[in-house]
């Protein structure tokens, strides 16, 4: 029988070892893990089928595309907490329950609304089963090397789940009618609700205090409105009305932040951000999945409309850097054997900034095999760091918070990926705005084509002549520059921050080797 790492502070961890029912327990979580990732991207592709076939406007195809990560993001840290209190196990099972059934409303759905309530669901279920997991790790996996080495299957399964999606929707929807990307959630479910309670050990707080359902409402209030006002400012650009969105948000967080230092039972306790190995780990995760969003944001245009790939083609292209990203995860584990935490974080940055700088030499002529050689060391790079950060994370805190800590490492991972695309993809479209000519245009084609490089080479189909070529060889060359500069910002970032992590945990007790 397992030991819960609730109840081993009396223990050397180093002599606890997980037995064959927590790997086997790991392995449950691991696939759960495994279809929330792969739900993040499989829709992308059955756009055009849900389009056809429910007739949704343009605001509610947003929507349906973005409200999932909108409600998991806000949803984050209370789940963290609520888990932490009634019992991660409890929490999953009920996640399991209720994202089994949102995909089972969402496959069948015969309306928009419909489909969006659905998702909403799937949002509100997502964000109980990603903090529960890792905290049930955390509790599961008491001995340092093993439980880095289990926190590298999670970090590989979720990379993992990220690359398959677009793949696995491509071959659902040669095959089957698009509620079928929503079924494959259902074998996986059934078997965590099934076998969840026999392999996986309960773990809680023993003494988790009073549940603030204000703090709760004050973390929402921060978080939808910063992740909506970001992702809408990339999508339509920057507007007054976004922006008082976002600053609606920063209040509730601010608001938030004076609550949490007066309660006695904390929501978030912000005295774990005093330990430098939990908040450097926090910042590098936002901060490398920040990289890798901003990356595949422009690297899929620029595969698909600057070289002329079709997105499957480009998803295959990019299926190498996500695969060395799954497979440096499960790697750091070994790597932090033989070297420091801090060594073998800085390097998988540095190796991510290199192959961010390697994107510099892409061109409009050029072929694709400089772009998959540098994401695929970007990605190789970040794999390493998200395996790291999330066991730097979930390591600085007792077993009885490790709930509410991922959390907070999971909501920096979603603030990643919605700035990473914001700010990234608003330093390529502002240069490209700058630099494609657009003198040939009236006023109302040129605001079209200036919008974005697909509506500028939509733009140029319709011009006489050679028109169109100037149009399309301005438009990708601006393109093209816009991501140099954007891919230059991204390497530096990703050179300062290892620089920063060879300071910063250099003399943590986190930072020996496994």
């Amino acid at each position: 029988m397992s030991v819960s790492a609730d109840h081993t502070s009396a223990i050397n961890p180093d002599e606890v070892r997980a037995t064959k029912r927590d790997w086997a327990g790991l392995v449950v979580l691991a696939f759960a893990v495994l279809l929330i990732a792969v739900d993040g991207t499989v829709l992308d592709l059955a756009l055009p089928f849900i389009s056809a076939d429910l007739e949704p406007s343009s605001t509610q195809l947003l929507w349906i595309i973005d409200v999932y990560s909108f409600i998991l993001a806000g949803l984050l840290i209370t789940m963290g907490t609520l888990g932490d209190r009634i019992g991660r196990r409890k929490l999953l099972l009920i996640g399991a329950v209720g994202f089994g059934l949102a995909s089972i409303v969402a496959a069948f759905s015969v309306s928009p609304e419909m489909l969006i309530a659905a998702r909403v669901l799937q949002g509100i279920s997502g964000a109980t089963l990603m903090p529960a997991t890792l905290g049930l790790i955390r509790s599961m996996f008491v001995n340092p090397r093993q439980r880095t080495e289990a926190i590298g299957i999670w970090g590989a399964m979720a990379g993992g789940g990220t690359a398959a999606g677009p793949l696995v929707g491509g071959w659902m929807l040669e095959h089957f009618w698009w509620g079928a990307v929503f079924l494959i959630n259902i074998p996986v479910m059934i078997a965590l609700i099934i076998v969840g309670p026999i392999l996986i050990p309960e773990s809680k707080d023993p003494n988790p205090g009073r549940f603030d359902l204000l703090s709760a409402g004050l973390s929402m209030a921060a978080m939808l409105p910063l992740v909506y006002a970001i992702k809408e400012s990339v999508v339509h650009g920057p507007s007054l009305a976004l922006l008082l969105v976002g600053l609606v948000g920063l209040a509730a967080g601010y608001v938030f932040i004076r609550r949490q230092r007066t309660l006695k039972d904390p929501m978030l306790d912000l005295t774990l951000f005093a330990n430098p190995a939990f908040s450097t780990a926090v910042v590098t995760n936002l901060l490398s999945i920040f990289a890798l969003a901003g990356v595949l944001f422009f690297g899929s245009q620029y595969l698909q409309l600057v070289l002329g790939n079709t997105a499957l083609n480009a998803g295959l292209l990019m299926l190498p850097g996500m695969l060395l990203s799954a497979i440096t995860a499960v790697a750091a584990a070994w790597l932090v054997r033989r070297w420091s935490v801090s060594h073998v974080l800085s390097v998988g940055l540095a190796v991510a900034g290199v192959g961010a700088a390697m994107l510099l030499a892409l061109g409009v002529d050029t072929g694709p095999a400089m772009f998959v050689i540098g994401f695929g060391l970007a990605g190789a790079g970040v794999g390493v760091a998200l395996t790291l950060t999330s066991d730097l994370v979930v390591s600085s805190v007792e077993p009885a918070r490790a709930g509410s800590a991922s959390a907070v490492s999971e909501t920096a991972y979603e603030l990643g990926v919605a700035l990473g695309v914001a700010i990234l993809g608003s330093v390529v479209m502002a240069i490209f705005r700058k630099g494609i000519d657009t003198s040939m245009l009236g006023d109302e084609q040129a605001h079209a084509a200036q919008g974005t490089l697909g509506g500028a080479l939509q733009e140029a189909s319709y011009l006489p002549g050679n028109l169109g070529s100037v149009l399309v060889d301005s438009a990708k060359s601006a393109f093209v520059d816009g991501m140099h500069v954007a891919a230059g910002a991204t390497a530096i970032i990703m050179f300062v921050s290892a620089a920063l992590v060879l300071r910063m945990l250099r003399s943590t007790p986190e930072n020996a080797k496994r």
